[in-house]
């Protein structure tokens, strides 16, 4: 299963993957960083692809995580 996950070290807190999540699994914390509620998140990668910063990756993670 795939899953959006923010690298929060490097994040700018843009807002643009939040922006351009069609599921709406994605919200900026604090203004600090952005956070992927994953089990709303579909893995269709729209959010890596528009993150200006490189800081969102896809990437396999395992079944039953919340």
């Amino acid at each position: 299963m795939r899953k959006a996950a923010v690298d929060t070290n490097r994040c700018v807190a843009c807002g643009v993957c939040a922006l351009q999540c069609p599921r709406e699994a994605i919200d900026i914390y604090r203004g600090i960083y952005a956070v992927v509620d994953v089990s709303k998140c579909v893995g269709c990668g729209i959010c890596e692809k528009a993150c200006p910063a490189g800081t969102v990756k896809v990437v396999e993670v395992q079944d039953g995580i919340k």
